[in-house]
């Protein structure tokens, strides 16, 4: 540990130098910025700005894209608890109570929230990215294809009772995820799957156009079917007293903020899209564990502390495998690892010996960056909360206008928008008959990735079955998966056990 304290003293002396903090403030600004933007994402932003890092020296570069990273982990948020519209995939269940917060007037402390917990998690993320990086990457190999089936099994089933009151819808838009999921090309054998013959469904249905279309058109057209009076006294519009959270809500978010930030830096350590798992698997635990739960979905300030915590940590926590291992985990870091090879820089074990200014130098900006993002953040919550005094009638056109240059930049794709407006209908109908669209977001997130997973699991043990139960740690998730599922059964049978004593 004092090896790894002295090694981050250089790396601050190599991030704090002008050039390079310079950077670092770059990348949380446009990553914020890419963040807000909805369609966006840390892909597409990193991708894009890949060509802009050519002529810098290696450690300036990847300072610059890892800021982006994290900084759109920041503003993802925003959009989420202002409009309902996530402006990234791990910002979706960010919906679910922040923009139930904004429209009772707590709008600014949401926003604070979660900008103090993101720097927090972020932070012991960062800590833990610093001391623990080896072994955990050592630890991260465990999983082959039988484990990461059922660590996704066990997320799916998790899912399914993580928003709204009805288990039975809650499952019924899970299936509808993941039959959408199938759309486009296998994934194993390359065949066509319920493309009938169109060109634009070979590549499958584009998650962003689901998800801005389910909450964000949804809740135009949704707004758009109420009386004029009723759409204007909607949204209370915060005082000045409440556009900072309270010593309150600071109490109720201490817990869950160290909770996401424990479950995100765990997730990040497992392939897929972690940021989005850990969100939902925060959620959950939080539902779970609350006295109140049916507070959850109607604006509790624990469902939004705890989920953008652990996105935050689980982006920090992604960087071990790409730097010790030299493995992309999350698709993010896939383009970082690109970025890398670019500068002629190979991640992997000998990162840290061959290019430790480096190595050190990145850790070092991501303390700076994530202090940077919390400044920039809190001092503009009253400017973003106010964007709630916008008559609904001018606001709801601009999130239209919002939606459909988000989605836009995506593919460049009219064929994308149109898919983008289905959703918005088929979302308008869900709040209509009371289901809940989160749900099928994530099981269409996870789908494709349990198929493949299932399936090169079974080609390794040539279809024996027992290879998700010969595995130690595919065990533990299969049994926890079983355990989530009886556990409401138990409960239920309990209670009626209890009232038939009392009676």
């Amino acid at each position: 540990m004092l090896e790894s304290l002295q090694a981050l003293a250089v790396g601050f002396s190599v991030a704090t130098t002008l050039h390079n903090l310079f950077y670092c403030l770059m990348g949380a600004v446009v990553g914020t910025l890419v963040g807000v933007l909805p369609g966006v994402g840390p892909i597409a932003g990193i991708a894009l700005l890949i060509p802009a890092t050519y002529g810098l020296e290696p450690t300036s570069a990847i300072i610059m894209l890892a800021g982006i990273y994290y900084g759109a982990m920041y503003g993802g948020s925003t959009t989420s608890i202002l409009l309902n519209v996530p402006g990234e995939t791990a910002s979706v269940i960010t919906c679910l109570d922040g923009y139930q917060m904004a429209q009772r007037g707590r709008a600014g402390a949401a926003l604070a929230i979660c900008a103090i917990g993101s720097f927090v998690a972020g932070t012991l993320g960062i800590v833990g990215l610093s001391l623990l990086a080896p072994p955990l990457a050592q630890a991260a190999l465990a999983f082959g294809p039988p484990e990461y089936f059922s660590l996704m099994a066990f997320g799916f089933i998790a899912l399914s009772n993580v928003t709204g009151t009805s288990l039975l819808k809650s499952l019924m838009m899970a299936v509808a995820g993941l039959a959408i999921g199938t759309i486009g090309l296998d994934p194993v054998t390359g065949e066509a799957r319920f493309a009938y013959g169109s060109d634009y469904l070979l590549g499958g249905i584009e998650f962003v156009a689901v998800a801005i279309g389910l909450f964000g058109i949804g809740e135009v057209l949704s707004n758009v079917n109420r009386p004029a009076a009723a759409l204007e006294q909607a949204v209370k519009i915060p005082r000045l007293r409440e556009l900072y959270p309270s010593g309150q809500d600071l109490k109720r978010s201490a817990w869950p903020i160290l909770r996401g930030s424990g479950v995100g830096f765990g997730v990040g350590l497992v392939p897929g899209p972690a940021p989005v798992i850990a969100t939902y698997s925060s959620y959950m635990i939080e539902r779970k564990i609350s006295k109140h739960p049916e507070r959850f979905g109607q604006g509790a300030i624990e469902g939004v502390a705890g989920p953008e915590s652990a996105n935050n940590a689980a982006c920090q926590s992604a960087f071990i495998p790409l730097f010790v291992l030299g493995i992309p985990f999350a698709p993010p870091t896939a383009i970082l690892l690109g970025a890398f090879l670019i500068h002629g820089v190979t991640p992997g074990p000998l990162l840290i010996s061959e290019h430790p200014n480096l190595f050190w130098g990145v850790i070092a900006s991501m303390y700076i960056g994530n202090f940077v993002l919390l400044v920039l953040n809190l001092p503009f919550v009253p400017l973003f909360a106010n964007i709630l005094r916008i008559p609904k009638k001018v606001l709801l056109p601009l999130v239209i206008v919002f939606c459909l240059t988000g989605m836009y930049t995506v593919n460049n794709s009219v064929f994308d928008i149109w898919m983008m407006i289905l959703f918005g209908v088929v979302g308008f109908l869900l709040r209509r008959w009371a289901y809940e669209g989160a749900p099928l977001l994530l099981a269409l997130v996870l789908g494709p990735k349990l198929e493949v997973a299932f399936r090169q699991s079974l080609m390794i043990s040539h279809g024996d079955f027992g290879v998700f139960v010969n595995r130690p740690v595919s065990l533990v998730f299969l049994l926890a998966a079983v355990a989530f599922l009886l556990l409401p059964i138990c409960k239920t049978c309990y209670r009626q056990i209890r009232r038939a004593a009392a009676g």
